[in-house]
Parts: structure tokens; C-alpha cells; sequence
């Protein structure tokens, strides 16, 4: 028969080891780091394309474009399933961190920093899905991300920026002469603010499933269906075009 003594003891060992199992670390991620410095001449263009990842890109005055891309994944064989390409050619510079077979594992993730020159051409930015924060550009820039939030701050210049599902902020950015700045969200909130009303621009705004609101007059079409909203500033001249299908459009100027 089971000595009803040693039961407390046991049940007590079982907690321990227990205890023990869950306090175990779990085993980390195989990592690894790439860096390079490339020349960037002026107007040559830069073409990024990620599967997920997290993208920084900061503009500077530098001459050259530096970029590190950090892999993460939890075994060196899916480490290899996307690898790293950094192309610099006479017709621009090619970054790829993309996953093999059209792959979407969210476990096999990048860290991509990339600091250049702020006239830089970002001809094509295309990320799946992740974060892309991107500052201090003032030449032309297109990024297309699928999921996931854009920041922007301090762009100017020839500006795109597009998520599908996930959100789009633009602070401290300008509307400058000769340049636009087009946004474009699918589902989820728009939120652009300037450090003052810009006296230039062509401002036109559309939701078709939210609410607009906006700290520069507008002239609203918001009764029925789609909320529109537009007006003319000065010239009429850069293009500010911010188009939401399911989500709000915030348009703010700083206080002072």
C-alpha cells in the first residue's frame, strides 16, 4: 500500500520540476548581420523589396548610402530560405530580402536600416508585410507596403506612400514646388500634419467607409456615399491627394 505520507512530497517534486520546465528559456533565434557602403551618385535610383520585415530608411547630407540588414529565423536551414542581396549596378542599387518560393512565414523576419543621401531616389520600396518608418528624404520616394503601419517625418519632393491593411501617419513633411504627395490606405486610418498650412497646394481627400476632418478649410461633399473634401491654396500647385477605402483622413497644422 502507498504511504499516504509521501504524498505531499511527490506532489511537491511534480510542482518543482514542473516549475523548472516552464522557467527554461526557449531557445533563441539564429541570427545573422550584413553590411555594406555603396557610392550613390545623384539620380541614381534605389530599389528595396522585402518579404517582413522592419525598414528604417533616413535621409542625411551624405554622399553614400549605407545599409545593414539583420535576419532573424529559428534555424539556420530557414535562415537560408531568404537571403540577403544587396546589387549595386550601373542602373541603381537593389536590395532583396525576400523569402524563397513566394514565401509569407512570419517567422522568418528582417531588420533593414539604410542611410542615405535625403535626395535619393527610393524608385520602388515594396514591403509584404512589417513597419516602414522613413525620414529626412527630400528627392522621390514610393513605398508600397501590403500590412502593416508607414511613419513618415521631414519628406518633401516627389512623394507616394501606400499601405493596404494597416495605417499611414505623415508629420512635418512640406508640399514643395514641382513635387506631390500622394497617399493611399485601404483599410485603416490616414493622418498627415504639417508644422504650418502649406500657402501652395491642391488638396483633394476621399473616404469611402469613414470620416474626414481637416484643420485647413475644406470644401466638403460629405452628405451621401463617399466623404469628399478639396480646396486650392495659392497656386493650386503641389498636388496633395489622400484617398481611404475603410478608414478616417485626419489633415492637422501644428498649433504654435
Amino acid at each position: 500500500m502507498r504511504d499516504v505520507r509521501l504524498a505531499p512530497r511527490i506532489a511537491l517534486a511534480s510542482v518543482l520540476a514542473g516549475g523548472c520546465a516552464l522557467a527554461a528559456p526557449a531557445r533563441a533565434d539564429v541570427t545573422d548581420r550584413v553590411t555594406r557602403t555603396v557610392a550613390l551618385s545623384q539620380g541614381k535610383p534605389v530599389r528595396i523589396d522585402a518579404t517582413i520585415a522592419d525598414l528604417t530608411i533616413l535621409g542625411s547630407n551624405r554622399p553614400d548610402m549605407t545599409i545593414e540588414i539583420i535576419r532573424h529565423a529559428p534555424t539556420q536551414t530557414e535562415l537560408n530560405r531568404f537571403t540577403p542581396v544587396i546589387d549595386d549596378t550601373g542602373d541603381g542599387v537593389r536590395i532583396t530580402v525576400v523569402q524563397d518560393a513566394d514565401g509569407r512565414e512570419p517567422r522568418l523576419k528582417s531588420d533593414i536600416v539604410v542611410h542615405a543621401p535625403a535626395g535619393a531616389v527610393l524608385q520602388s520600396v515594396r514591403v509584404f508585410e512589417g513597419r516602414v518608418r522613413i525620414s529626412g528624404m527630400t528627392g522621390a520616394c514610393d513605398v508600397d507596403l501590403r500590412r502593416g503601419a508607414i511613419e513618415a517625418a521631414g519628406l518633401s519632393g516627389r512623394i507616394r506612400l501606400e499601405t493596404g491593411i494597416g495605417s499611414l501617419d505623415v508629420r512635418d513633411s512640406l508640399l514643395t514646388p514641382g513635387g506631390m504627395m500622394r497617399l493611399r490606405v485601404f483599410n485603416g486610418p490616414l493622418r498627415v500634419r504639417f508644422a504650418r498650412a502649406p500657402d501652395n497646394a491642391r488638396i483633394l481627400a476621399v473616404t469611402f467607409n469613414g470620416t474626414l476632418t481637416s484643420d485647413i478649410p475644406l470644401t466638403m461633399k460629405d452628405r451621401f456615399g463617399p466623404r469628399f473634401g478639396e480646396t486650392t491654396l495659392g497656386s493650386g500647385d503641389p498636388v496633395l491627394s489622400a484617398d481611404v477605402v475603410k478608414g478616417d483622413i485626419a489633415i492637422g497644422v501644428e498649433r504654435r
